[in-house]
């Protein structure tokens, strides 16, 4: 938990206002194998910089805290900060898509942002987060957190 509060505190300071935040939820490896359960939530945040701006920012923040990038393998890794939406643009260029490509289809990344969001329309599916959460195929399990 301590390097989630220090990631939302970074984010905060180095990104934008958090807005809101959800609970945090503890979910199941997506896509490999792992040993350990991962943590997970989603923020918004008001911010002046741009998303490539932002990409910059979040994996400067990754790198403080022992990330390890390598390319197209799914493994376990110490943080993972994706940018999920940004307002309702829809970005793709090289190694930055907005919205996330995959969001659809993963439980863990789409129950916290329905916590908060679950009312946003996707721009790419024009459904609302909450509905894409009905429809997702993935049924891993995603256990809420109790507040401390």
């Amino acid at each position: 938990m301590m390097m989630l509060n220090f990631a939302l505190d970074r984010i905060a300071s180095d990104v934008g206002v958090i807005l809101s935040q959800s609970s945090v939820y503890e979910t199941e490896p997506w896509g490999f194998e792992s040993d350990g359960k991962f943590l997970n939530k989603a923020v918004v945040v008001l911010t002046s910089f741009s998303p490539r701006e932002i990409l910059r920012k979040i994996q400067a923040i990754e790198e403080l805290q022992g990330r390890k990038r390598t390319a197209g393998i799914y493994r376990s890794r110490e943080i993972d900060i994706d940018i999920m939406f940004y307002n309702s643009w829809i970005i793709s260029e090289d190694n930055l898509i907005i919205p996330h490509p995959l969001l659809q289809d993963r439980r863990f990344a789409l129950v916290p942002i329905a916590e908060i969001s679950g009312d946003m329309i996707h721009p790419v599916i024009k459904r609302t987060v909450s509905d894409i959460l009905k429809d997702c195929q993935d049924h891993s399990v995603v256990n809420r957190i109790p507040d401390e």
